[in-house]
């Protein structure tokens, strides 16, 4: 996926979860951040982070803050809804017969549900921005919604379905990703539980610009 009218800027700020205050061109301005997690460990004053220009009218910030350089250099994407766009695409070259975004399962809406063949699949898909020793966690911030997901997920394949969890690496040098226990002690229960249950774990590692993520070809199951 890419973005349009990509700016380079200096963070100086974020006043709340929705909005940050940023320098650009010389020029103080407030800008949308497409996280609403805690991004603690990025988004740190005077750290680069890059903007795109949407251009939509009637906006009340002129630009969306998509990605950050943390102080090692490595480029973060922290676009919440990056990675359901980039799976979306990467799941059109993966020959499934049918690829239904959005699915409503049991009490839920799980991110895809694919065919292939005989074979029905459901897939939840988390975007990865917490990095701690060249390993990803996720979640940074509790998430009752995503505990939720994996008990579906778990109870999905008890009617056959073969179960995904998908993890898209919102960064470069990042394999793995593990449950963050020490936030959200019941999501790495939940997570457990999933992968006992047949539940595959999938990682998908990304090549991060400022004006773009990509899926990379490999990818791993755990």
């Amino acid at each position: 996926m890419k973005y349009p009218n990509i700016t380079a800027a200096t963070f100086l700020k974020r006043p709340n979860r929705f909005i940050a205050e940023v320098e650009v061109n010389g020029c103080k301005e407030t800008v949308h951040v497409k996280n609403t997690g805690r991004c603690k460990e990025l988004l740190i004053p005077g750290c680069e982070v890059f903007l795109t220009e949407p251009g939509t009218p009637g906006r009340k910030t002129r630009y969306d803050l998509v990605a950050v350089k943390k102080n090692t250099g490595v480029l973060f994407n922290i676009d919440s809804q990056a990675p359901n766009k980039v799976v979306k695409e990467w799941l059109s070259t993966q020959d499934f017969d049918k690829v239904i975004p959005e699915y409503t399962y049991g009490n839920s809406r799980i991110d895809f549900y694919m065919e292939r063949g005989d074979e029905r699949y459901l897939m939840e898909v988390k975007g990865c921005t917490l990095e701690v020793d060249g390993v990803g966690y996720f979640p940074d911030a509790p998430t009752e919604r995503g505990v939720k997901h994996l008990r579906e997920l778990t109870a999905a394949t008890q009617k056959g379905y073969k179960a995904i969890i998908a993890f898209v690496i919102q960064m470069e040098g990042v394999s793995e990703v593990r449950p963050n226990i020490g936030m959200h002690p019941e999501f790495g229960a939940a997570f457990e539980e999933a992968k006992t249950s047949g539940v595959d774990i999938l990682f998908l590692r990304c090549r991060v610009e400022p004006d773009s993520l990509m899926i990379e070809p490999e990818f791993s199951i755990m």
